[in-house]
C-alpha cells in the first residue's frame, strides 16, 4: 500500500479462503479453484472469483476505488449455489502483516462513541510498542459496563514519525468498517510485524452462520488508506471520501444542508399541539429550517399513532402548517420497540405474531419501564422486515414527512429465540437481561442475529430512499450509540450525545469530527445557564459547528436572546454552513476540559477562507493563541473577529498565522469568539 513520494506499507499476510463447511456430519473440506471466466479487473475495481463444487459455493474477492482519492474498499461475498444449506465458520473481513522496522515508533489513534455522555478521554492516542495488544469494538448498542473500554467508530489510524516527531510529519494508514453490527478491529506489534484483522465481533470457535440455497453471505465491508502529514490531514481525506462516496446524493447537494433545527424535547412528554405550534412560528421568527417533533406524540410504545388528546387533528395537520411557515416537518419514532398497547396496527409483547419477533420474551406481566421503551423486534426476521416497511411508508406518507427519526435500538444485539433465518443459540448458553429499562440477550449466535438484524436495516433504510428520496434520516439510536459507516451510508446524520451541555457537545464533536464529516454530526442545544449574552452565544456556539439542533422552548427566550440567536443563525447560513459543508477541519487545540482554551478551524482552499471556533474555559486565562491549519503561507488574509467588531481585524500573512497563529481575547470565563479569516491576494488560492 503506498500514497506516493515512496511511502509504502507492505502487507505479508494472505487472505485465506475459508477451509470448512459444517453440516450434520461435522467439518467438511473446501477446495477452491479460480473462476478465471468469471474473474474480472478494471481501472477501480479487481474482482476474484473462486468455486468449490462440494459444496456448490462461489466466493468473490474483491476490492474497488470508488473516487480518485480516499480509501479503497474491500469484502468477500460466498453464494450457495447448491441446492443443500451450509454452515460456514467466521470469515475476517481483512487479515493484514504490515513488516515495519522494529525500531519505528507507532502511534495508534482511535476515537469513541459519544454514547449517553462523552468520557473525560474520548480520543485516544496511544504508543504502540513491542508487545502492543489491542482490540477495539462497536456495535449498535454501546453500552459498556463500569470499567470497560468504551465502544469506537469503528475506525483505526496507526501514525509512524519522521524524525523525532510523532505527530505532524509522519505518515500512516488507517482502516474502518461500513458496518453497525458487532465488529472489531485488533492489532498486535511484534518485533518488526504489525499484525491485525478487521470483521464481525465473534469467537471463532462458536460462530458460524446458516447459507441457504440461492443466499449470499458478506463479509462487512472494510476500506484501507494511506496518508501523509497528521491525523488532521488523514481525516480530512477521509471526510471528503465519505461525502463524496457514502453520502446521500440529494442531502449533500442541498445547499441549505445542514438545516438548523428547533426540536420539542426541551419540553419532554409534555409537547402537544398548542406547543409545537408555538415553537413552529418562534422557529420562523428565528430563522430555523426544520421543526422536529420528538416523543410524546404517541399513543403507546408500539403504537405509532398520534395521540388524539394531545394532537386531536393529527399530525398530517401539524406537518401542512409547518411547511405554511417555511420549515421541514420531522418525527421521532421509536419504531422497532414493541409495548403492551392492544390497539389495532399496535406492536403488542403479548401479541402472537409479535411476540415471535422479539429479541426475548418479556418476564410476568411485564411493563416498560419508561413511556418511550419497550422490547427490540428482531428485524431480521422476514415477518418483522416486512411489517416494518409497511410501517415506514405509512409514517412517512400519512404525517407529510421531510425527516424521520429514529431512536432506541433498532438493530437486535443478540437473541434468545430461535430466529430464523439466523443461527439458533447454543443450548444453556442464552443470558437474559435487563439494562438502562430495555430487555437483552447475549448467546454464541449473537453477532450472526446482529449481522442478519443489521442488513434488515439498511435494506429498510434503502427502501425509503428510493421511494422519498429528498427524506431527510436521523440516526439517534439512544443519543450516539450507532454513529459509524454503515450508518453514515444509509442516513444523513448522527446524535451524537444524549448529554446537551457545551463542554459535552464540544467534547463529542472534537471526537467524532476525526472521521465523519461535520454535517453529519448534530449536537443538540438544551437549556443551560446563561446569565449574559456572551454565555448565551457560548451555548449557541458549541452546538453550531456541523448539525445544529435547538431542544428547548425558544418562545421563553428574553427578547435580547431572540436577537442574539437570530443573528448567529443568520451567520451561519450565510458564512458558516457553507464551511461546515466542505471546508477541511482542524482541531487547533487538546480536547475540551473545560477549563482550558479549546478551538476547531475550517478552511476551504477553494475559497481562500475559513473560521475558528475559540472557546475559553472557566480559568484564568484571558488570552490564547491558536495556530491555524491549512493555509497558504504565500497569501495574505485579512483576520476579522465576530464580536469584537472590525476595528480589530488585521492582515497577516499565512506563514505568520500558522507559526505564531491567532490571538483571542476574551474577559470571561465561559464565553466564545468567531474568528474568520479571507485571502486579499485573488487568484493565489492553495489547492
Amino acid at each position: 500500500m503506498s500514497q506516493g513520494k515512496g511511502v509504502e506499507w507492505f502487507n505479508e499476510s494472505a487472505d485465506d479462503l475459508p477451509d470448512h463447511w459444517v453440516t450434520d456430519k461435522g467439518k467438511q473440506p473446501i477446495r477452491w479453484r479460480l473462476d478465471a471466466a468469471r474473474s474480472r479487473a478494471t481501472s477501480n475495481e479487481v474482482a476474484l472469483v473462486y468455486q468449490s463444487d462440494a459444496p456448490c459455493l462461489r466466493l468473490t474477492w474483491w476490492w474497488r476505488a470508488r473516487s480518485a482519492r480516499g480509501p479503497l474498499e474491500h469484502g468477500t461475498r460466498i453464494l450457495n449455489c447448491g441446492g443443500e444449506t451450509a454452515w460456514l465458520p467466521l470469515q475476517p473481513s481483512l487479515r493484514f502483516r504490515w513488516r515495519i522496522d522494529a525500531a519505528q515508533a507507532l502511534q495508534r489513534f482511535w476515537v469513541e462513541k459519544g454514547a449517553d455522555t462523552p468520557s473525560a478521554v474520548g480520543t485516544h492516542r496511544d504508543a504502540m510498542v513491542d508487545g502492543d495488544r489491542w482490540v477495539g469494538t462497536s456495535s449498535s448498542y454501546a453500552h459498556p459496563a463500569q470499567g470497560e473500554q468504551r465502544e469506537m467508530i469503528p475506525f483505526v489510524l496507526v501514525e509512524r514519525a519522521h524524525g523525532d516527531r510523532l505527530n505532524g510529519d509522519g505518515d500512516g494508514w488507517y482502516l474502518g468498517l461500513e458496518f453497525s453490527g458487532r465488529v472489531r478491529i485488533a492489532l498486535d506489534r511484534t518485533a518488526n510485524a504489525l499484525s491485525g484483522e478487521a470483521g464481525l465481533d465473534a469467537d471463532a470457535a462458536t460462530y458460524r452462520t446458516r447459507l441457504l440455497p440461492g443466499a449470499s453471505f458478506e463479509t462487512p465491508t472494510v476500506f484501507l488508506g494511506a496518508f501523509r502529514g497528521d491525523v488532521d490531514d488523514a481525516g480530512n481525506e477521509l471526510r471528503r471520501w465519505v461525502r463524496a462516496v457514502l453520502g446521500n446524493s440529494p442531502t449533500q447537494q442541498d445547499s441549505r444542508y445542514p438545516l438548523l433545527t428547533n426540536n420539542s424535547w426541551g419540553s419532554g412528554m409534555a409537547v402537544d399541539e398548542t406547543l409545537a405550534r408555538r415553537m413552529i412560528v418562534d422557529s420562523r421568527a428565528l430563522g430555523l429550517e426544520m421543526f422536529d417533533l420528538d416523543a410524546g406524540w404517541f399513543r403507546a410504545v408500539g403504537d405509532w399513532r398520534a395521540d388524539p388528546a394531545k394532537f386531536p387533528r393529527g399530525l398530517a395537520a401539524l406537518a401542512d402548517f409547518a411547511h405554511e411557515q417555511g420549515l421541514k416537518f420531522g418525527l421521532w419514532v421509536d419504531w422497532a420497540q414493541a409495548g403492551v398497547s392492544k390497539e389495532p396496527g399496535a406492536l403488542n409483547v403479548y401479541d402472537a405474531r409479535v411476540r415471535d419477533w422479539l429479541v426475548a420474551d418479556p418476564p410476568p406481566d411485564w411493563k416498560h419501564s419508561e413511556p418511550f421503551k419497550g422490547i427490540t423486534i428482531d428485524l431480521g426476521v422476514p415477518a418483522a422486515h416486512d411489517w416494518a416497511a409497511a410501517e415506514l411508508e405509512r409514517l412517512v406518507r400519512d404525517n407529510h414527512l421531510d425527516l424521520l427519526e429514529h431512536d432506541g435500538y433498532l438493530v437486535a444485539q443478540g437473541s434468545a429465540r430461535e430466529h430464523f433465518p439466523s443461527a439458533p443459540p447454543d443450548v444453556g448458553s442464552v443470558r437474559q437481561y435487563e439494562d438502562a429499562g430495555f430487555l437483552w440477550a447475549d448467546s454464541a449466535n449473537s453477532t450472526d442475529v446482529s449481522d442478519h438484524a443489521t442488513r434488515a436495516y439498511y435494506d429498510l433504510m434503502a427502501g425509503l430512499r428510493r421511494r422519498h428520496p429528498n427524506l431527510l434520516l436521523e440516526i439517534c439510536n439512544d443519543g450516539g450509540r450507532m454513529v459509524d459507516f454503515g450508518s453514515a451510508a444509509h442516513g444523513d446524520y448522527f446524535s451524537i450525545t444524549d448529554t446537551y451541555d457545551p463542554l459535552s457537545n464540544r467534547r463529542a464533536f472534537f471526537d467524532a469530527s476525526h472521521v465523519l464529516p461535520p454535517a453529519m454530526l448534530e449536537t443538540y442545544v438544551e437549556r443551560w445557564a446563561t446569565p449574559t449574552l456572551d454565555a448565551f452565544r457560548y451555548m449557541l456556539r458549541s452546538g453550531l459547528m456541523g448539525w445544529f439542533t435547538l431542544m428547548t422552548d425558544s418562545s421563553q427566550w428574553t427578547r435580547e436572546q431572540h436577537a442574539a440567536a437570530r443573528a448567529e443563525f443568520d451567520l451561519y447560513k450565510r458564512e458558516l454552513r457553507p464551511l461546515v459543508r466542505e471546508a477541511d477541519l482542524y482541531h487547533v487545540s487538546d480536547r475540551p476540559d473545560g477549563v482550558h482554551w479549546d478551538g476547531i478551524e475550517y478552511f476551504s482552499g477553494l475559497r481562500a477562507r475559513g473560521v475558528l471556533y475559540a472557546f475559553r474555559g472557566s480559568g484564568d486565562e484571558a488570552s490564547h493563541r491558536f495556530r491555524l491549519r491549512g493555509l497558504d503561507p504565500r497569501q495574505r488574509y485579512h483576520v476579522r473577529f465576530r464580536d469584537r467588531g472590525e476595528g480589530a481585524g488585521y492582515i497577516a500573512s499565512g506563514e505568520e498565522l500558522m507559526r505564531n497563529g491567532v490571538e483571542v481575547r476574551l474577559a470571561a470565563p465561559l464565553s466564545s469568539e468567531l474568528v474568520f479569516f479571507s485571502s486579499i491576494d485573488p487568484g493565489r488560492s492553495a489547492p
